[in-house]
């Protein structure tokens, strides 16, 4: 099993914590988390784009000019798709882009971008992380003291903290997410992958 540092607030190493083989240790597999990542960001799209048909653009109620003698080509409308301001002709439309992924593939992409900051020694295990209030410079503080405050950081809490959220949320490149909002996406987006040994204790329950 992978065992790795436990730093205090200070920056201090308190010891060591070890992790599930299973969840944090696996071979990683880029397959799913391609899968995965893809199937995100498909969701995300708000899917509103849209453009006007040949019936839904202004005016062409009249023919341009009589259908024969003159030698040009016959047209009914202005309206159509090769005239300037025309129609255009299979366009976009409003549409959801949403699809699932099946369960197995999403608990293996989300063992595989857990296992690959283990791999990278980009995790970090907290044995806490509490503010006695909300202010920005003591979170900064606390980056500093674990000397990534210069990388992208996704903090991973067990449950709600509204001192360290609120702290935090200002920081250029730093999130919060909680254990039941974690995602695939935002472990392989950020550099460092900060973690309480609580919320630790957590995404083994939730994944084992």
């Amino acid at each position: 099993m992978p065992r790795v540092d436990l730093y205090d607030m200070e920056g201090s190493v308190v010891g060591d914590i070890e992790l599930e083989d299973g969840i944090f240790g696996i071979e990683i597999s880029e397959a799913a988390l391609h899968m995965v990542v893809h199937n995100q960001l498909a969701n995300r799209r708000q899917g509103t784009q849209s453009t006007k048909t040949k019936s839904e653009v202004r005016g062409g109620g009249k023919k341009p000019y009589r259908q024969k003698g003159t030698g040009r080509a016959r047209h009914g409308s202005r309206r159509s798709a090769q005239w300037i301001k025309g129609g255009i002709v299979l366009g976009p439309k409003p549409r959801s882009y949403r699809y699932t992924v099946p369960k197995k593939v999403r608990r293996l992409a989300m063992k595989s971008a857990l296992s690959s900051k283990v791999a990278d020694d980009d995790i970090m295990v907290l044995e806490e992380l509490v503010l006695d209030e909300i202010k920005t410079k003591k979170m900064v503080g606390v980056l500093n003291n674990l000397n990534v405050y210069e990388n992208s950081v996704l903090v991973v809490l067990n449950g709600k903290n509204e001192n360290v959220e609120k702290s935090a949320r200002n920081i250029p490149g730093v999130k919060t997410a909680f254990v039941n909002t974690l995602n695939v996406f935002d472990i392989l987006k950020h550099d460092k992958f900060i973690v309480t040994k609580e919320a630790v204790n957590s995404i083994e329950e939730v994944y084992v």
